[in-house]
């Protein structure tokens, strides 16, 4: 029987010798992650497509990786499971070794030599998918075997520069720009980059957009951990979607997040102890009054005053931030990083300029590499660049969203003629060979012509992605007034801070109402109101006896059980449904196919607020409540989201940030102030100008 060496040699016979050691290395210690001839051709395939010098198509590859992965599973009886791989005998281990990493853990990967002919980006990065794939197998069994629930592991792998590695550890490399280039991001077994470069130059703002799902935090985080290649120089600083509260008070978690502080205070304390101590040496003092010097130049001393000065009123500095409902996301509101995701290059020069992590407005606008945002209005705002991801790519544009909307529709317009014009002269070539194929005098213009249609570049019509479309099932009745209202309401959680005094409102079936106003407002305590969830101190809360209220918090995610698949999590919360009737729920709101299957916790930020939506809407509510529900939502999925609720035959009350949203389906806004709410029937226009008036007023304008 052939083995893998026999056919590598017989299939590639001027293949590089350290790439024959690389593959034969793979197959004789990784051979037992190959659970698929996919996962073989994902190993080795791109070396081998590259040894075979356009000889073989991607078909010849694939089918020489399934002779191979048939060689070795025809090996594992004889074996008994010891995963070993039939080469041809003998083999000499001591000189392979030698060209092996002594890594223990991941053996089978390659110490390149210089003289080696081989494309080392290539190699590097098959390399590194290996070594990533081995790490995350030994992962999932350790969490196979101590949790019930596995998660799968975002991944990333990039092929290497030489010249870019000497210059890092040269410790030479001054610039501030990030530039990665042919990397792959993968989630689990599903492909989210491939082949991708990106580029962040210092001094411009980015903007990443994208489909829920696509994988546009899963970069960011990659990003942040190290995962693809950042200089060493520059530090990073991650504001992630949700943020989980613990005992540690508000305060120190702000202070705690200036790591340049920490480690100088930290500094300053092992310095004083060991000189208190009697035990210090000859350059301590000069250490420490340098410290000390660095501490002053920061005004270390002012952070805690500065932090809560800038955060607002409604920031209480020992609660801590498991108490605190929605205080570490209205950080990111006050910083004006809401909603989104933040991956901030230099934070040093941050802390220069606005002295502490905790300041408001818009700290970031001058150093901010990448913002994960699905509000228009604040990428128009700050952004200079727009990064689209799409189709496992990314592509970049420069200027804010509206110009990346033109571009974009520019440059997919200008594909689809291309490619449509080299589809006709396509046509236009073959008819004229298939006219003279087997005329003899015409044998030399059809083989050039054939030879023409070979140089022609591959070009691809456009891909249009899917249309998103959102249906909420109509509970509409008539029913006789009075809906919902509330009636000179009194609350308070503490008679020294009254939230409202006297609060009158009401709504009926026919209502399109956004509730605004500052953070801390009583907004969210208004919806609790309403809904029955929080009783009057005094007055009176009234619904009608077949109101059926679907209500969507803006910390939904805490809703869900994270730990099951939406379809498990729709059949225990409305037992007694054939499953395909939970599966259509969920098809609904783009939830469907593997996606369905899948734990929740495994979902992106936009997917889980579907999940939400399917759980709200499936026992047909005449009536929704909606708190911040379009935080995690991309672009498209809020315009459906908008469209659905203006189809719907039931009221809506809802909280948003968000002035497209509010434009496209409220004609009426309650504004949270004082402790009282203003009706302003004029839509947001209207608000817009009374805010204006009152920054005059104030002499903010």
């Amino acid at each position: 029987m052939a083995t893998c060496a026999d056919i590598l040699r017989s299939e590639f016979p001027e293949i590089d010798g350290q790439v024959f050691d690389y593959v034969t290395g793979v197959l004789h210690s990784g051979s037992a992650d190959f659970e698929s001839v996919d996962d073989l051709v994902e190993a080795v395939g791109e070396l081998l497509q590259e040894v075979s010098g356009d000889s073989k198509d991607d078909a010849g590859i694939r089918a020489v990786c399934q002779r191979m992965y048939n060689t070795l599973r025809l090996a594992e009886p004889q074996n008994q499971g010891n995963s070993q791989v039939l080469l041809d005998a003998p083999i000499q281990l001591s000189k392979i070794m030698e060209n092996y990493d002594c890594d223990t853990k991941h053996p089978g990967l390659l110490k390149r030599e210089q003289s080696s002919t081989v494309n080392a980006k290539k190699l590097e990065k098959a390399e590194a998918r290996l070594k990533a794939k081995q790490e995350k197998r030994s992962e999932k069994e350790t969490l196979r075997t101590s949790s019930p629930l596995v998660l799968e592991e975002a991944s990333a792998s990039q092929a290497g520069s030489r010249k870019e590695s000497r210059l890092e550890s040269s410790g030479k490399n001054k610039s501030y720009d990030v530039r990665i280039e042919n990397f792959d991001v993968s989630f689990g077994d599903r492909v989210l980059l491939a082949g991708a470069d990106v580029n962040l130059a210092w001094g411009r703002r980015y903007g990443l957009v994208g489909r829920n799902g696509l994988g546009k935090t899963t970069l960011l985080k990659m990003l942040a951990t190290r995962s693809l290649r950042v200089p060493a120089h520059i530090s990073l600083l991650h504001v992630e979607q949700e943020v989980a509260g613990d005992d540690t008070p508000a305060l120190q978690s702000v202070l705690e997040s200036d790591t340049v502080r920490e480690d100088l205070l930290r500094q300053e304390r092992e310095l004083s102890l060991k000189i208190a101590a009697g035990r210090a040496e000859g350059s301590d003092a000069a250490q420490l009054a340098e410290v000390y010097a660095k501490l002053e130049e920061i005004e270390a001393d002012k952070a805690p005053a500065s932090i809560s000065h800038s955060c607002g009123p409604w920031f209480y500095p020992y609660n801590a931030t498991a108490a605190y409902e929605g205080v570490l996301r209205r950080l990111e509101d006050e910083a004006g990083l809401s909603p989104g995701s933040l991956c901030q290059a230099r934070p040093s020069a941050l802390r220069r300029t606005h002295k502490h992590a905790g300041c408001k407005g818009h700290p970031v606008v001058g150093e901010l590499p990448a913002v994960v945002s699905h509000d228009r209005n604040f990428l128009n705002a700050i952004a200079t660049d727009i990064i689209h991801l799409h189709s496992q790519r990314l592509d970049g544009y420069r200027g804010d969203f509206e110009t990346f909307i033109k571009s974009k529709q520019e440059r997919l317009l200008n594909q689809q003629r291309e490619y449509e014009a080299q589809q006709q002269y396509r046509q236009h070539i073959q008819v004229f060979i298939d006219r003279f194929r087997y005329n003899a005098n015409r044998a030399s213009q059809v083989q050039s012509k054939l030879k023409m249609l070979e140089k022609l570049p591959e070009l691809k019509p456009v891909d249009k992605e899917s249309e998103v479309v959102l249906k909420f099932p109509d509970g509409f009745e008539k029913f006789s007034p009075p809906i919902l209202q509330l009636d000179e309401v009194d609350f308070y959680y503490d008679p020294k801070h009254i939230i409202f005094s006297r609060l009158s409102v009401s709504a009926d079936l026919e209502s399109r109402i956004c509730v605004v106003g500052e953070n801390g407002a009583g907004k969210s305590t208004m919806l609790k109101l309403l809904m029955g969830d929080l009783a009057p101190v005094q007055g009176i809360r009234h619904a009608h006896r077949n109101l059926k209220i679907g209500y969507f918090s803006q910390h939904h995610v805490e809703q869900l059980d994270l730990n099951v698949s939406a379809v498990e999590l729709l059949a225990r919360k409305f037992p007694g449904r054939p499953e395909e009737e939970y599966r259509h729920q969920l098809g609904r709101y783009g939830i469907s196919g593997e996606l369905a299957m899948r734990p929740v916790a495994s979902l992106s930020g936009g997917q889980k607020s579907r999940v939400a939506f399917a759980q709200m809407t499936m026992p047909c509510p005449n009536f929704y409540i909606l708190d911040e529900p379009t935080n995690h939502l991309d672009m498209e999925t809020i315009e459906a989201l908008g469209h659905a609720l203006n189809s719907f035959r039931g009221g809506v009350i809802l909280v948003s940030h968000d002035e497209r949203f509010i434009r496209l389906v409220c004609k009426e806004l309650w504004v949270c102030e004082k402790g009282s709410v203003t009706r302003v029937e004029g839509g947001f226009d209207q608000y817009r100008a009374l805010l204006q008036e009152q920054f005059r007023r104030e002499g903010f304008l």
